[in-house]
């Protein structure tokens, strides 16, 4: 799945933690923008990590699951690409 993640977090620490959550699951692209590539199960660990570092009364975190088609319609202005799907090697 192709999931963009935006978030608003007003707490430094918060924010930085989820920042490097995110970053293990995906590309950074904009200042709080993240693009994923996820299988079901990677998205729900992902979810999870965050849920347990946010403040659900002061913290904002949007999940867009965008399918194949939606992805193909994207465009980029400017400097950047989206992000494509990478190749795992397992030895």
């Amino acid at each position: 799945m192709f999931i963009v993640v935006s978030y608003d977090i007003s707490d430094d620490r918060r924010r930085r933690t989820v920042f490097n959550i995110l970053k293990d699951h995906g590309n950074h692209v904009q200042f709080s923008v993240f693009e994923c590539n996820l299988d079901s199960d990677q998205l729900r660990r992902m979810h999870q990590r965050i849920q347990s570092v946010i403040n659900m009364n002061e913290d904002n975190v949007r999940f867009y699951i965008l399918c194949a088609t939606c992805k193909e319609k994207i465009m980029v202005e400017g400097n950047g690409n989206i992000t494509e799907e990478t190749e795992v090697y397992i030895f």
